[in-house]
């Protein structure tokens, strides 16, 4: 017990005993899985869970911001103290990060425990351009629960590298944050996650923030096409990936998009799906939506979230044959293969202005860039995503600090 990893993984099970919740059996969940859908409640509140969680389901998923949620509520302000003991040696920045991996760990084995089923654990936002880290995280992760944890990986060029070699190793992976079909199709190659996602709601919410639709369709687009290109790219890989529409917005998309690989619901889409929809569901997935575009999009890139071109699909083969060794190295054939708005060159001011914007960039700011295809609204959201991952993991932090002083 001399290795800290040892001691921080004997810490994280300590005390845990949860009291299984049995989910009773659900005609109307039965027959949308009926589908082909696996269901998963979007949430780590446990109350929020509880109220519905049936036996149709099959997991939880969190991510920085509904952890920091639970972290502010001060429940674990106490364990954060202990945790604090055992790695009193380490310098203050360490023991934030691994107090923050020991908050994830333990949140998610409780979420375990309660539902009995997988759970998503997302890797501090400091891992997200730094392959080592991703590698030894996701490693601790799946050390601390093989059984039930699937490691969540961001869409970065590091992240991709990252992903594709902790799947390599035999660990889970649900790689997070995109926004379009072609990003999937990379993913899908290189990556070659268990589970990618769709982020359907911003792609709606960037058309309607920004006057270029009224979101009708977009996300649903996004989320068909990317479905048609996993599920037959998947066939060249060793196991199947599955796609996630993500955290839905609308009940009525649970119809819609019947029989995407797997749903990640807000309880309080799951509890008004519930209500207002009826048993029955047919696969929808295959079925085209109608998008709507204003005529002053024409140029706007928004075609991006669910078109996948030559060089896409030349620049993904390129990297499921000779996975690139650094992030460096990815972005640069990125350029060179003709899909540098894929990962474009940013200054710090224009990084300054992702994070200001908030999650849906301000698509004027950008207009010229994604004319001159420097960069694109699935990069843009992507980007933005992240940054806002990264306030909240700044909030989590500085509660931490706050405690161990």
């Amino acid at each position: 017990m001399n290795d800290p990893t040892s001691k921080i993984k004997a810490f994280v099970w300590e005390g845990l005993n949860e009291t299984p919740f049995k989910g009773e059996k659900d005609p109307f969940w039965e027959s949308l899985a009926g589908t082909g859908t696996e269901l998963w409640l979007d949430t780590g509140d446990m109350a929020e869970a509880e109220a519905n969680w049936t036996a149709e389901m099959s997991a939880l998923t969190t991510n920085n911001t509904l952890l920091n949620n639970e972290i502010q509520k001060g429940i674990y302000d106490s364990f954060i103290s202990e945790a604090n003991k055992i790695i009193i040696d380490l310098p203050e920045e360490d023991r934030v990060k691994e107090i923050a991996f020991i908050l994830n760990a333990r949140h998610g084995l409780r979420l375990a425990g309660r539902f009995g089923g997988f759970v998503s654990v997302e890797l501090h936002t400091d891992t997200a351009h730094d392959t080592e880290a991703i590698l030894r995280y996701g490693k601790r992760f799946h050390d601390i629960c093989p059984d039930r944890f699937i490691v969540k990986v961001p869409y970065t060029a590091e992240g991709l590298i990252g992903a594709r070699l902790l799947r390599e190793a035999g660990i889970k992976i649900n790689f997070t944050l995109e926004f379009s079909a072609r990003q999937n199709v990379l993913v899908t190659r290189l990556a070659r996650p268990d589970y990618l996602n769709v982020f359907l709601g911003r792609v709606g919410a960037y058309m309607i923030d920004n006057n270029l639709g009224n979101g009708s369709g977009a996300g649903e687009m996004a989320v068909i096409s990317s479905q048609k290109w996993v599920s037959e790219l998947s066939l060249e890989n060793r196991w199947k990936t599955k796609l996630i529409a993500a955290s839905l917005r609308s009940h009525n998309q649970l119809d819609l998009l019947a029989g995407t690989d797997v749903f990640t619901m807000p309880p309080k889409v799951a509890a008004l799906g519930r209500k207002e929809l009826q048993a029955g569901f047919s696969r929808k997935v295959n079925i085209k939506q109608a998008v709507s575009i204003f005529d002053r999009a024409v140029k706007s890139g928004v075609g991006k979230f669910w078109d996948v071109d030559d060089n896409i699909l030349r620049f993904s083969g390129r990297m499921a044959a000779n996975v690139p060794k650094t992030g460096e190295e990815l972005v640069n054939i990125a350029h060179e293969e003709g899909c540098g708005d894929m990962f474009p060159f940013l200054t710090a001011e224009e990084y300054g202005f992702i994070a200001s914007d908030g999650k849906i960039p301000l698509h004027s700011r950008w207009a010229k860039k994604i004319e001159e295809e420097k960069t694109a609204p699935d990069t843009l959201l992507t980007l933005a995503g992240l940054a806002a991952f990264t306030a909240d993991q700044r909030a989590l932090d500085e509660r931490i600090r706050g405690i161990i002083g």
